[in-house]
C-alpha cells in the first residue's frame, strides 16, 4: 500500500510539473503577442456643430458668418497624457462641372497645442475647433467667384503624440470611423444652396432592414421650418411612416443619422407630389441628404 501511494504522488507531481510548464509556455506566447501590439490614438468627433456653408445666390460667395465647428476628444493608451499637438490642414474641392477647376491643394493652416485642450467629464482632453468660411477662403486663396453649391472645404487633423508618432485619416479603418469611435480625422464643410419650398401634403418614408430587426440607432430626421421629427425603423423588415408638410412651409431638410449596422438599412422618401425624392442604402450617405443646388421637384 505504501508503494502504491508513493506512485500516485509521483504521477500527480508529474502532472503538476507538466501543467506549470504548459502555463509558462502559454505565458511566453501571450507576452510575445503583447510585445508585438502597437496601440495608437484617436481623435473623436464628439459633436459636429456646423458642417454646411450656405452660399449667397444673390451676390455670390458664402453668406457672412458661416463657419465649421467640431468638438474633438483625444484618446490614447495613457488617457490623453501622450497628446502633444494637433495640426490642422485645409483644402478646397471644386465639385461642379466647368471649364476651370478652382480646387486648391491642401495646406497646413495651424497647430493646436496640447495645453489648449481641457479635460472633459471623462477625464480626456477635448477641444472645440471653429473656423469661419472667410478664414478658409483667405488661407487657401479661394475667391467668391470660385465657389458654387456642391463645392467643399476639407478640414483634416493630424494627431501628434509625445513619443513622436502621428495619426491621421491615412491609418483609419471602418472601425475607427464608425459611429462608436467616430474618429475620421477628415471633415468636409460643404457649400449648400438655399432650400426649396416643399410640396404641401402627406409625405411617405419607407425604411427597410435586411436583418429584420430595428435600425439599431439609425434614423431619418425630418426638419420642417426648424421643427425636427425623427423616424426610426423599430422592428421587422419594413416600416412605413407618413408625415404632413403644412401649406406655406418654406423649407424641408432630411438627415440620415448613422446607427450600428448601416449596411442593413435602406429607405425611400416620397413627396406629396408622388415623386421619390430620396432613395439610398445599404450604407446610406450620412448627414444632410438634399442637394438644393441640383434641379429638384420636391
Amino acid at each position: 500500500m505504501k508503494r502504491y501511494f508513493n506512485t500516485r504522488i509521483a504521477i500527480a507531481l508529474a502532472g503538476i510539473v507538466t501543467l506549470v510548464s504548459a502555463c509558462a509556455d502559454a505565458d511566453q506566447v501571450f507576452d510575445q503577442i503583447q510585445a508585438d501590439v502597437t496601440r495608437g490614438a484617436i481623435l473623436r468627433g464628439l459633436d459636429i456643430v456646423s458642417e454646411e456653408l450656405a452660399i449667397n445666390t444673390v451676390d455670390g460667395g458664402i453668406v457672412d458668418g458661416e463657419f465649421f465647428e467640431v468638438v474633438i476628444q483625444e484618446q490614447d493608451q495613457q488617457s490623453g497624457d501622450l497628446l502633444s499637438s494637433v495640426d490642422v490642414y485645409l483644402s478646397f474641392s471644386d465639385n461642379t462641372d466647368g471649364a476651370t477647376d478652382t480646387s486648391k491643394a491642401e495646406i497646413q493652416h495651424e497647430t493646436i497645442a496640447a495645453d489648449s485642450f481641457a479635460k472633459d467629464e471623462f477625464g480626456l482632453p477635448s477641444y472645440t475647433y471653429t473656423i469661419t468660411a472667410e478664414t478658409m477662403q483667405s488661407a487657401l486663396g479661394v475667391a467668391d467667384s470660385d465657389i458654387e453649391g456642391g463645392d467643399s472645404f476639407g478640414i483634416r487633423f493630424v494627431l501628434n503624440l509625445t513619443d513622436g508618432r502621428s495619426f491621421t485619416n491615412a491609418q483609419n479603418s471602418g472601425t475607427i470611423t464608425g459611429s462608436f469611435f467616430s474618429s475620421p480625422f477628415l471633415y468636409n464643410a460643404t457649400v449648400v444652396c438655399p432650400p426649396i419650398a416643399p410640396t404641401p401634403g402627406t409625405w411617405t418614408i419607407v425604411q427597410n432592414d435586411s436583418y429584420g430587426d430595428s435600425w439599431n440607432g439609425a434614423s431619418l430626421d425630418v426638419t420642417i421650418d426648424g421643427e425636427t421629427t425623427s423616424y426610426a425603423h423599430p422592428d421587422g423588415s419594413t416600416t412605413t411612416f407618413e408625415f404632413d408638410v403644412p401649406d406655406g412651409a418654406a423649407a424641408i431638410q432630411i438627415v440620415y443619422v448613422s446607427g450600428d449596422f448601416d449596411e442593413e438599412n435602406t429607405y425611400t422618401v416620397t413627396s406629396a407630389n408622388g415623386m421619390v425624392v430620396l432613395e439610398d442604402g445599404p450604407n446610406p450617405v450620412i448627414g444632410t441628404l438634399f442637394d438644393f443646388c441640383l434641379p429638384l421637384d420636391l
